[in-house]
């Protein structure tokens, strides 16, 4: 089964089951990747959390059930995976901009929102620069903080600028560290490298990162939108297309160099664990 095969069978099986309860690890699984890595790919393909993806599906297919004359808010929001009528109400609302009550009136202004379908579209002819490199295993120390794969990505800038302010004297940032909890959750590190014989300080934390194999990609020009479109690129185009590694580990680290400001050609890389196939 090919990349992309895998993460619409991951997709096709959410679909199947919008009226029961879905676990990440087991939608993870039809894709044959990890849960860390299936909702950080889904997010960069898509657009929107897997979450938000599962919201959306069943607040339109919602829609669609109490435009029907026979159908009560109550059965519907049940089915749905809401605890109450309120809830769903506002969920709903929110959504729909109109309360499930108004659904069923003839006219009645109600968003669609369409089942994704992935498709890898080849255009550009440009090559994503890469090597793939040996390193042994490595210790850093940083300052830990756990995110949540829905809302990490608006909270780990914010993680980075609390950091700059604070003037940190232990800790430069020379690495941005993510390594997964549990497929949902996931520590992300402001971290350097950690010398053995050095003093661990208060509210510090170390971590190990194995000695692998790792497929490095450099990020050139000013952040955060350099590292964005690689991080993009790596998801839609390197990994679908690579014949010869696949994903190992749930961890990655960005690394980046010295910066004075934030000059147009900031130099830095994203480092993802690979074995060979």
């Amino acid at each position: 089964m090919g990349w992309i095969e895998g993460i619409q069978n991951a997709i096709e099986y959410i679909e199947d089951n919008l009226t029961e309860e879905l676990n990440i690890q087991e939608i993870a699984e039809r894709a044959c990747i990890s849960a860390f890595y299936f909702q950080r790919i889904f997010n960069i393909l898509c657009g929107f959390t897997v979450g938000e993806y599962i919201r959306c599906r069943r607040l339109s297919m919602a829609a669609q059930e109490l435009s029907k004359a026979d159908a009560r808010v109550i059965d519907v929001a049940l089915k749905y995976g809401y605890d109450s009528p309120d809830s769903f109400a506002r969920a709903f609302t929110k959504f729909h901009g109109i309360p499930p009550s108004s659904a069923r009136i003839k006219g009645a202004n109600l968003k669609l929102f369409a089942p994704v379908k992935i498709k890898l579209i080849l255009e550009g002819g440009t090559m994503l620069e890469y090597k793939i490199v040996e390193k042994a295993q490595f210790t850093v120390i940083g300052k830990a903080r756990r995110f949540d794969t829905e809302t990490s990505s608006s909270e780990i800038p914010k993680f980075w600028e609390e950091h700059n302010k604070s003037g940190d004297k232990v800790v430069c940032g020379m690495y941005g560290v993510c390594m997964d909890i549990d497929g949902k959750n996931f520590e992300y590190l402001i971290a350097d490298n950690y010398l053995p014989w050095n003093e661990i300080p208060d509210g510090y934390e170390t971590r190990v990162i194995p000695a692998g194999t790792w497929a490095i990609f450099p990020c050139r020009g000013r952040l955060p939108k350099s590292l964005q479109d690689v991080n993009k690129r790596i998801w839609s185009e390197w990994l679908p297309s690579c014949k010869e590694y696949k994903l190992a580990g749930n961890y990655d680290v960005e690394m980046y160099t010295p910066m004075q400001g934030n000059p147009d050609d900031y130099y830095c890389e994203i480092w993802i664990p690979v074995e060979k196939i």
